[in-house]
Parts: C-alpha cells; sequence; structure tokens
C-alpha cells in the first residue's frame, strides 16, 4: 500500500497542540524506531526575533518496507517549521496534488533535508537555524517517501535569546509562568498560615475534614512552588534538573485530595455525620483510581512528547477521565441537598435544614462554577490568546483556584455558630415555607 501525505493529520495534529499548550522546549534526546509515519511533531514554540533551532540528528537510517534494494530519494525526509496561518496553504497544496511533499512547499521554514547528511555509516547532522520571523512555529519531522519508516536518534534544542544574551528555553508566552507560579505559591503558604490561626482558635469546632482542607493547601503551595522551579530551570538550563518529578509527586497528591476533600464535603462527613454511605464510599473508590489513571496520562504527556505513537490517545484518556471524575463528584452533593430535604419533612427542624440545604446549594453552584471556568472558560483562552500571552490562561486558572478555596474554606471553616449550625426559632415558620418551595430541587 503506497503511503501518501495526510494533510487531515498534519491538521489534527497542531490544533491538537494548540489545545493542550505545548510550548515548553527542553532539551530533549529522542529516539524514532522503524517509524512508518509521514509527519511527526516534535515541538511547537513561540519564537522572538532572537530565536533559534539547534538539531542534531544521528544514526539515521531509512528502510523500505516493500523493497529493500530500492532508491531511497533523501531531499524528501526531512525536518521544517511550519506556522498556523501558513497551515490552510499548506494543506490546500497537499490536496491539490496528493504527491506533493510538504518539504517543497513555499509556505514552510525549510530546516535540512536527508541528503544533507554525513555519509554512513555515521549518517549525522548538527546545525542551528536562526529564526527571525517572530510567530509560533511547530517543528516538524516528514517523510515522503512511500513505504518507507526511519529510524534515528534526534536532539532538539530550541530558545529565544534574552537582551543579555542568556537563552531562554521557555516559548515567548509562557517565559513569565516561574514568577507566575511562585507568587501563587506565596499565597498558598499565607492562606495556609491563616487556615491553622483559624483552627487553632476554634478547636472546638474542628472537624476531621478541616485537617484534610489544611493538607490540601499544603500540597497545593507545594505544588506551586515546584511548578515554579521547574519552569525555571527550564528556562535557564533547558532541563528541569528534577523538579519535575517533585511537581507530579505533589500534583498527584493535590489533585487526588481535592477531589477526595469535595466528595466529603459533598457527602456532609464529619461535621453532620460521622461515616459514609455504601454510595459515597463508591464514589471515592471510583473517583481515585480514576486519578491515579489521569496522573499516568498527565506524566506521559508531559514526560514525552507528540513525536510518540501513543500521545493523542493518552491525551484521550486524559480528558475522558477527568470529565467522568468531574460528573462524579457533583453527586454526593446532590445526593446530600436530596437527603436534607426529605429528612427536613419529618425531624421538626426547618431552620436548621435550611441554612444547610441553602449551604449545600451555594457548594453545588460554586463546584459547578470553578468546573465550569478550569475546564471551559480556560480551554477557550488557550485557544484563542495570541501565542505571546500564554501565560494568561495559566494566570487565569490559578485565580479561579484560589478564589474556589477561598470560598470552599470559608463555606466550611471550623466556626462554632457557623450556617450549618444556626438554630432560630422565631425563624421556624419562615423556615417551612421556604423548605415547600422548589428551588431546592436540582
Amino acid at each position: 500500500m503506497t503511503k501518501k501525505p495526510l494533510p487531515f493529520l498534519l491538521l489534527f495534529v497542531v490544533l491538537f497542540s494548540s489545545i493542550l499548550n505545548l510550548t515548553t522546549a527542553e532539551i530533549k534526546t529522542l529516539t524514532i524506531n522503524s517509524d512508518a509515519r509521514s509527519m511527526i511533531l516534535f515541538e511547537k514554540f513561540g519564537f522572538t526575533h532572537t530565536g533559534h533551532v539547534t538539531i542534531s540528528v544521528k544514526q539515521v537510517s531509512v528502510v523500505s518496507t516493500r523493497d529493500t534494494n530500492a532508491p531511497i530519494e533523501s531531499s524528501r525526509l526531512g525536518f521544517f517549521l511550519l506556522s498556523e496561518e501558513a497551515l490552510l496553504q499548506v494543506l490546500m497544496e497537499m490536496q491539490q496534488n496528493q504527491q506533493f511533499c510538504v518539504l517543497h512547499s513555499r509556505y514552510i521554514l525549510n530546516l535540512f533535508n536527508f541528503g544533507e547528511l554525513s555519509p554512513p555509516p555515521q549518517s549525522s547532522f548538527n546545525h542551528s537555524y536562526p529564526v527571525s520571523a517572530p510567530n509560533e512555529y511547530s517543528l516538524f519531522f516528514a517523510n515522503c517517501v512511500p513505504d518507507t519508516s526511519v529510524s534515528m536518534v534526534v536532539r532538539t534544542e530550541i530558545y529565544n535569546y534574552d537582551s543579555d544574551g542568556s537563552r531562554d528555553y521557555l516559548s515567548a508566552g509562557l517565559t513569565q509562568l516561574p514568577t507566575l507560579f511562585f507568587l501563587f505559591s506565596l499565597a498558598y503558604f499565607a492562606f495556609l498560615g491563616f487556615w491553622i490561626y483559624i483552627c487553632y482558635t476554634n478547636k472546638r469546632s474542628v472537624h476531621r475534614i478541616h485537617l484534610l482542607m489544611g493538607g490540601l493547601l499544603l500540597m497545593k503551595a507545594l505544588n506551586l512552588i515546584c511548578a515554579a522551579e521547574d519552569k525555571h530551570y527550564v528556562k535557564v538550563t533547558g532541563t528541569p534538573h528534577g523538579w519535575d518529578v517533585l511537581f507530579y509527586i505533589f500534583q498527584f497528591i493535590r489533585v487526588v485530595l481535592l477531589f477526595t476533600v469535595i466528595v466529603l464535603i459533598g457527602t456532609g462527613w464529619s461535621f453532620l455525620k460521622p461515616f459514609l454511605q455504601e454510595k459515597e464510599k463508591k464514589v471515592l473508590m471510583i473517583v481515585i483510581p480514576l486519578q491515579v489513571l489521569a496522573n499516568v496520562a498527565s506524566i506521559v504527556i508531559g514526560e514525552t512528547g507528540p513525536f510518540i505513537k501513543d500521545w493523542v490517545t493518552w491525551n484521550q484518556v486524559f480528558l475522558l477521565v477527568d470529565i467522568i471524575c468531574c460528573c462524579a463528584i457533583i453527586f454526593p452533593i446532590v445526593w446530600s441537598i436530596r437527603s436534607l430535604r426529605e429528612t427536613s419533612k419529618t425531624d421538626g427542624k426547618a431552620a436548621r435544614n435550611l441554612a444547610k440545604l441553602t449551604l449545600f446549594r451555594q457548594f453545588y453552584i460554586v463546584v459547578i462554577g470553578y468546573l465550569y471556568f478550569t475546564r471551559i472558560v480556560v480551554f477557550a483562552l488557550k485557544t484563542i490568546a495570541a501565542y505571546k500571552y500564554q501565560w494568561v490562561s495559566n494566570s487565569a486558572e490559578e485565580t479561579a483556584s484560589l478564589l474556589f478555596y477561598m470560598v470552599m474554606f470559608y463555606m466550611f471553616r471550623p466556626v462554632e455558630r457557623n450556617e450549618y449550625f444556626v438554630l432560630d426559632e422565631e425563624e421556624e415558620e419562615a423556615a417551612e415555607m421556604a423548605l415547600r418551595d422548589e428551588e431546592f430541587e436540582l
């Protein structure tokens, strides 16, 4: 079967990498083994007018899968840069001529082809290319020779030069991330100190859930400080120096704790009841393993790249698991609202039940708003923001997360006369009337 250029595949991988904000260009050494793909996306990076791409290729081997003695046209295999603005023109060229090779397009920045390799057995190439036109480009390898597979070791360095002459390995729109993450980590450490003070001054009202909430704040702060260090070292040296390992560890603990805290608050565990029902335990048994899977997918996505064959699959797994978890954590809140509504008809404590219902309904709205903003609005910002302002989506996401934490912690703070302990006999009749209303039905 003859292999032809795949224009829709090219469009898909470029757009998918845009959605996932694939713009951190660490120095990477990648090994490609017997790969027959016509297009391989390596990196996506925002260049300034001082941008450079350094590519080192060695141990190159091109083998025909049909006729091992057939001559191979080396000029039809090579590396190039492609901007999103030029993508449609390239797609039109490929659709008009199915035999057209993207390496011959006038809309790409052609770096080099395999005709420039040193003679065997070295079969290597090493060169640095300046990028004088500021834009966001994707680094591709193209194989336009039908029925061939390629093996090689590729080392890439993509960077911009700062005004002082130092290299910056972060994309033009992400150079602010180390400072951004560091400032937010300070905010969470201050938040944690204030939370410890609140718990200490209200010892009698502290429940186990409040201790978990404090642990969540600690993990979030540590996660952000590791993210700041990770991005700083990548920015300066091109490698994370081990901070990525700590980042993934604290991210895993933080995400599992966040979903667990939301589920436990939604069930009323420890402050309304000392136990979990079977269906609530099942939600936790579903959410926690799924978060383990989601974090494994996140590590694979972050530590590899689109050059691996299953990269898109891992992204789909991550998105699917995230959606399932976001839906699952809503159920305990809905169950608590319905349970409180049913209880209010028989226990004669209308004012207290009305306060609890109001609190859980507000919490339901807050959780929905948080999930909507961090999944939909942040996604939209990543999609529409210019490459120079990609940090805005990160800033918006962290700001929304901090506001969510503040509202959630305020609503369920350890205070002796909190909303879910209100008792006012004079409001009993008004509360009973309110409970008859259908506003708490979801």
